[in-house]
């Protein structure tokens, strides 16, 4: 534990850390907030609530978190899971890219390398 004359560590040393050091990477790059125990931790070496301070380093990009049942998960950045919303929208974007499919597309190409001279009035 943690004993007086220690270097204590900042609070976003404390959260990065916890993280590195608590998640079991086979199940997942993140911990959760209550069952891995950060936020009793986290209350016992700084005697303050963690909720808002997790939530200020995720508006300033530092982690990123992700509501879990009885709280939240809690991962550095880039190594949340993708949400449902988010590969929607991904997919969406890829769909209406380009109006042709890509069976379309790879035909094309194709032709233009087999005919590179052609054009649309030939065919």
């Amino acid at each position: 534990m943690y004993q007086d004359g220690e270097k204590r560590l900042t609070r976003e040393e404390f959260v990065r850390i916890s993280i590195l050091r608590l998640r079991d990477v086979s199940k997942s790059k993140g911990i959760h907030a209550v069952y891995s125990g950060f936020n009793n931790a986290f209350r016992e070496y700084f005697g303050q609530d963690p909720v808002e301070f997790v939530r200020d380093l995720a508006k300033q990009g530092k982690v990123e978190i992700a509501p879990r049942r009885g709280g939240v998960m809690i991962y550095l950045p880039g190594e949340a899971p993708k949400s449902a919303s988010t590969l929607g929208r991904e997919a969406l974007s890829k769909i209406l890219q380009d109006k042709k499919t890509s069976s379309e597309c790879v035909f094309e190409k194709v032709i233009d390398e087999l005919l590179p001279d052609r054009t649309d009035e030939n065919l």
